[in-house]
């Protein structure tokens, strides 16, 4: 993992923590919280303010999420927003956690400039001993005060105030008015500088969860369903009726297409979507070249049809599907039939424009996985697991690739695959024969 670390694909963009004060502060908050503190003096931090070096010290990369449920948090600054989220365990957490930081933005910057801000994304559930205990996961509440409780003080204070000016025996009632003063020398003028942090609560009823080998839970959707891509066969007794996995892609597709979450590729995009293809048979074109034991040394984009010539036996079904379909887009050559239970189906869908297509993004990029660049993309901790795995060649193929081709323009790349993230205006919309808009570019969804 060493390659992806030095090369900023793991473990980048976190907040340094290096001066005393703030590794004062951190410690303050996590004793707050667990009871335990750091010896380091020099570490980082997640946006949730987990660290990986204080989880190797602790021995407990846990810390902060116990259970993997009601993940707490420390901010020390408010840097802290861009950074990634790690050890992963709800696909929800880290926008929560971000729009709570937005939503409260000038508070926090007030709150962290002189301690840190602890907190917890609060449910129901404590545990998660059985997979449909998953169900009642359904809002998350977000509870945080620094460590020296500023804001419950400031609270206090502004009941006392309110209780001072309602009272018509308010002044002279010396018990009360010390106790304001003594909580006003802890949180300074609150009427002219504020101390609140916003309640909030976030609705959670579509959501990935890393238990239980990974579930992804479509409650909020006209078609309910669970889909485990890794086997449902352990799940037991669930309160949905429909419960999917890899070996049923054509009842995936079909929960796809009746809830309207997918779309083909080159929807409103075809002027691109050869490009994007292309860059797939490219990853699927390498898997198949580095599992033949091919040299990968040297190699670039256009060494790619060389390639494809030597290794020709080599290439799977998914490689000379795109390869059709890409001739089709530039073309006008015969139309290729790709059923979902073809192994090239998911690798031609991209999320629809709804409010779940993060989700589904992640979805098909476990459904696609030699797409390497859309499991980096979408779903980072399938990314690191099945990277492991893979050859040398094929790490330092894919390693480059990143750091050349979507490292320098993020953005530019997200808008190319998935096309909803951008644009100043709508993107042209392509005509398709009627009979690809009744059905789709690939036929209609078999149903089994």
């Amino acid at each position: 993992m060493n390659r992806l670390i030095q090369h900023g694909l793991m473990f980048g963009n976190l907040f340094h923590v290096a001066s005393p004060a703030l590794v004062d502060r951190y410690n303050r908050a996590l004793n707050h919280l667990s009871g335990k503190t750091t010896k380091l003096t020099d570490f980082h931090i997640d946006i949730s303010g987990y660290s990986p070096e204080v989880g190797d010290e602790l021995k407990d990369h846990e810390y902060l999420n116990h259970q993997g449920v009601n993940r707490q948090f420390i901010l020390l600054s408010m840097e802290q927003r861009t950074a990634p989220l790690l050890n992963m365990k709800f696909s929800t957490s880290r926008g929560i956690l971000k729009e709570f930081i937005q939503q409260n933005e000038a508070q926090l910057f007030a709150l962290t400039a002189r301690d840190a801000v602890a907190g917890e994304l609060v449910n129901s559930v404590y545990d998660v001993s059985t997979p449909a205990r998953l169900f009642d996961y359904r809002r998350v509440e977000v509870e945080a005060d620094t460590t020296s409780g500023a804001v419950k003080d400031a609270r206090e204070l502004g009941r006392l105030v309110g209780r001072f000016k309602n009272d018509k025996d308010g002044w002279y009632d010396d018990v009360l008015i010390s106790e304001m003063i003594t909580l006003a020398g802890k949180t300074g003028d609150i009427t002219r500088n504020p101390v609140k942090l916003n309640a909030m609560s976030f609705d959670q009823r579509n959501f990935w969860t890393a238990h239980f080998g990974g579930m992804y839970l479509f409650q909020d959707v006209e078609h309910p369903a669970v889909i485990a891509p890794g086997g449902k066969d352990h799940l037991g007794e669930l309160p949905l009726e429909f419960v999917f996995d890899a070996s049923e892609p054509n009842r995936i597709a079909q929960f796809l297409t009746l809830n309207g979450l997918a779309e083909p590729i080159f929807e409103g995009r075809k002027d691109w979507a050869a490009d994007v293809l292309r860059q797939k048979m490219d990853f699927v074109l390498i898997d198949a070249v580095t599992s033949a034991g091919g040299d990968l040394s040297g190699t670039t984009r256009a060494d790619m049809r060389s390639l494809a010539r030597r290794f020709h036996r080599d290439l799977s079904e998914e490689f000379h599907a795109l390869n059709a379909l890409v001739n089709w887009i530039e073309t006008g050559s015969k139309w290729p039939l790709i059923t979902s239970d073809h192994p090239a189906y998911f690798y031609t869908l991209r999320a629809s424009d709804t409010k779940d297509a993060a989700l589904v993004n992640m979805l098909l990029a476990e459904l696609a996985p030699k797409d390497a660049r859309q499991m980096f993309i979408c779903h980072k901790e399938l990314f690191y697991d099945t990277y492991r795995g893979w050859s040398e060649a094929k790490k330092a193929y894919v390693v480059d690739f990143l750091v050349a081709e979507y490292q320098v323009d993020k953005a530019g790349a997200r808008d190319t695959l998935f096309g909803h993230d951008a644009p100043m205006e709508e993107p042209e919309r392509v005509p398709v024969p009627d009979m690809i808009a009744k059905v789709g570019p690939w036929g209609a969804v078999r149903r089994r």
